[in-house]
């Protein structure tokens, strides 16, 4: 307590005055995570509270002013395309912008004659999300908490958030989760984020996966999308069901099971990359592995909806054009009452979009 504290009989005299608390959430936050009133109305225990700051996201210019401090200081440079890719990876998220970079000049390129381009970014983006330091975690910890909760399950699966009060989408805001994106809406606060959400919920499922021989390899290496397809189909029909209750958040549960597949696919040297955002009804990935590009889009049916085929398809033709892609995969999750069992109603079917792209559609 503050009577405990040297000096307080003395007060003001040699007795702090004021005190400032840094910390991840408001102090109206701690209260609450303590075990006080779930009223958020009053803003401190004390009511002694003046003023609650948030520390900003550097702009382009601030980011490039801090990054060419290393320069000056070692003669290492940074490329302008490394720079600008930095800021749009990190959004110039504080402790995401120096992690990054502390990657690139210390562990990726630490001779300071070599100058840092997009290649070593990305390679410190993929250090950053697989290694998931103590920032990262600290943010990911949180998941469960039911208001968060009710703002990013529905977001991955590209629902809108009905009902959600506004102090509990302010709160993942505040936190860095989230930010309102331009166009309107809630979307991931960074890219960084935008991989790290799904992958650590799809830890679950990830680790509940079998044995699973890489058969989708071609004597070369060489990614082979057909055979990736029927290995999915049979782990689908064999697993499908028992690993969706290994998922978290039961709305997108079977994204979160194909994406852990995925995962183990791309561990052997490729990426996986997603596009979700509140309202758009659907996820989409990008799977990379070489030279091959797949592109996936997932929808769901729901009780009371009708078949999102239609809907998919014009949504993936859009998704392929921005690849220049002939072909994808769209991915239906029947969740409906009343359904047979997934290795009953597992399907795959092929259909043409309004462009005359080649999908392959699968139902499950």
């Amino acid at each position: 307590t503050l009577k405990g504290l040297a000096g307080y009989p003395d007060r003001p005299q040699g007795f702090p005055q004021s005190l400032a608390l840094i910390g991840v959430r408001d102090v109206r936050d701690y209260k609450v995570a303590s075990g006080g009133s779930p009223s958020l109305n009053t803003a401190s225990p004390f009511n002694v509270k003046v003023e609650s700051l948030t520390l900003r996201n550097f702009t382009p210019t601030e980011l490039a002013t801090l990054y060419e401090q290393h320069t000056q200081e070692t003669g290492q440079i940074f490329t302008p395309e490394a720079i600008q890719r930095s800021f749009e990876v990190t959004q110039g998220q504080p402790w995401l912008v120096n992690a990054l970079a502390r990657q690139m000049v210390e562990v990726l390129v630490p001779d300071p004659s070599q100058p840092i381009t997009v290649s070593h970014v990305e390679q410190a983006k993929e250090i950053l999300i697989q290694r998931r330091d103590t920032h990262i975690d600290s943010l990911m910890s949180i998941l469960q908490e039911p208001r968060v909760r009710a703002v990013m399950e529905p977001m991955l699966a590209g629902q809108a958030l009905n009902g959600v009060p506004n102090d509990d989408r302010q709160f993942l805001v505040d936190l860095g989760l989230v930010a309102r994106s331009a166009s309107g809406g809630l979307v991931p606060a960074n890219p960084i984020y935008r991989e790290v959400l799904p992958r650590v919920l799809a830890d679950g499922a990830q680790d509940s996966l079998p044995q699973i021989a890489p058969s989708w390899l071609t004597a070369d290496g060489t990614l082979d999308a057909a055979k990736l397809l029927e290995a999915f189909l049979v782990f689908w029909r064999q697993h499908g069901q028992p690993l969706l209750k290994s998922a978290p958040y039961h709305e997108v549960a079977p994204h979160l099971v194909l994406m852990a597949f995925l995962h183990r696919v791309v561990n052997g040297g490729g990426t996986l990359e997603r596009e979700y955002a509140i309202g758009s009804g659907r996820m989409d990935l990008c799977l990379r592995y070489g030279a091959v590009t797949l592109a996936i889009e997932l929808k769901v049916w729901r009780d009371g909806q009708p078949d999102p085929l239609q809907a998919g398809l014009a949504q993936l033709d859009r998704y392929l054009a921005g690849f220049g892609l002939d072909t994808g995969w769209l991915v239906i999750f029947d969740r409906r009452s009343d359904l047979p069992p997934i290795g009953d109603r597992t399907s795959t079917e092929t259909a043409k979009t309004l462009s005359d792209r080649s999908i392959t559609v699968i139902r499950g």
